[in-house]
């Protein structure tokens, strides 16, 4: 699926519990690659879920955008272009500028 502002998103395993809206706090695994199949980072590698509040701005506009709807216990791939992301500037030294990312996440809960 391919949203209006370029962001495309695919649920590898639609989840079966409460669905994501913006506003929620969520807590989530990830794994972020370049499209080159570089990993960059990954919440699993450090054992510790990523918390945020969706749709604050907190992270990158793909992320706030791409999480609502996520289903908890469900996993979404997403594929976010630069302009939803670091854009021109990137985020040096492991994000090239211009660079279209993408992440795996699993959405563990919402908390609020």
């Amino acid at each position: 699926m391919t949203t209006a502002s370029g962001l495309q998103y695919q649920d590898t395993s639609p989840g079966s519990g409460a669905e994501v809206k913006a506003g929620d706090t969520v807590s989530v695994h990830y794994t972020g690659w370049l499209t080159d199949g570089t990993k960059f980072d990954s919440s699993l590698d450090r054992d510790k879920p990523f918390q945020l509040q969706v749709g604050a701005g907190g992270v990158i506009q793909g992320w706030d955008e791409g999480l609502v709807g996520m289903k908890v216990g469900g996993e979404r791939r997403l594929t976010i272009p630069a302009a939803l992301a670091y854009g021109e500037a990137g985020s040096p030294p492991v994000i090239p500028p211009n660079a279209t990312l993408i992440f795996d996440i699993k959405l563990l809960e919402i908390t609020q």
